[in-house]
């Protein structure tokens, strides 16, 4: 017999694993000196917004974490619904800073570098070219009310890149796409140098894009999608052959 998981389930052991001291979230180290951004993103903008900002994400997530195992063991139902909010903000802060700082590099080491391959043919295609794209995703990022992200993700239902943005912390998997390129449009990401001009801190972050690190993801999430399809397809096949061999049974 083949045992049936809920995705309840999954979620409930995984929030029991990573609620263990044992298994904590931690901070990860940027790949590139805080001051390395520089002149697009000062390096004490850098420094806070890494060591402060994303460190209580991080430290917020894993103590709402460990209350929620406490409240599952204890069956405290109510308790476990009332850090739901808790989890999915930290738990989005932290999701979304990781891939925010890999997502960016020095000017001396490929950022700004245009993209190219099957990430630049998907954005011409979708877009008409890559200063379009720019264009069409700095008008919806920089309109976002209040804190959020704007996002360049990928849809695998419908095989395309799609411009998206969230607000807060949400992350970006919660509508269904996968993040390739994220950026903050949190104030703390930028004030400290633009102050309130969010479409110059927008208009010139793209200096500092790692297309590299956006077009590794991209194909990571194709081969994803292509192995998904594959496990969906000899399902389908497997179903088929055992409704065949039932109906042969009776």
């Amino acid at each position: 017999m083949i045992s049936r998981f809920t995705s309840t389930n999954l979620l409930r052991g995984a929030v029991r694993y990573y609620g263990s001291t044992s298994t904590s979230y931690t901070l990860p180290d940027l790949p590139y000196d805080y001051k390395a951004l520089e002149p697009v993103i000062a390096g004490e903008i850098m420094e806070i917004h890494h060591k402060k900002h994303h460190q209580a994400y991080v430290t917020n997530l894993n103590a709402s974490l460990e209350k929620y195992a406490a409240a599952e063991s204890a069956k405290d139902v109510a308790a476990m619904i009332g850090l739901q909010s808790a989890i999915k903000f930290n738990g989005g802060g932290h999701v979304n800073h990781s891939i925010f700082w890999t997502n960016l590099a020095p000017k001396n080491a490929q950022g700004g570098v245009s993209p190219s391959g099957p990430l630049a043919d998907a954005i011409n295609q979708q877009f008409g070219s890559l200063e379009k794209f720019i264009e069409k995703f700095n008008a919806q990022t920089v309109a976002i009310q209040g804190s959020g992200w704007g996002w360049l993700g990928y849809d695998k239902a419908n095989s395309k890149l799609v411009i998206s943005s969230c607000a807060n912390q949400d992350p970006l998997s919660t509508i269904g796409l996968t993040p390739l390129l994220g950026i903050d449009v949190w104030e703390h990401a930028y004030y400290l140098q633009y102050k309130n001009a969010r479409a110059d801190y927008l208009k010139n972050i793209w200096q500092i894009v790692n297309w590299s690190n956006v077009a590794e993801r991209y194909s990571k999430a194709k081969r994803l999608k292509h192995i998904h399809d594959k496990i969906a397809f000899n399902l389908v096949n497997l179903l088929y052959s055992i409704h065949w061999m039932d109906n042969r049974i009776e």
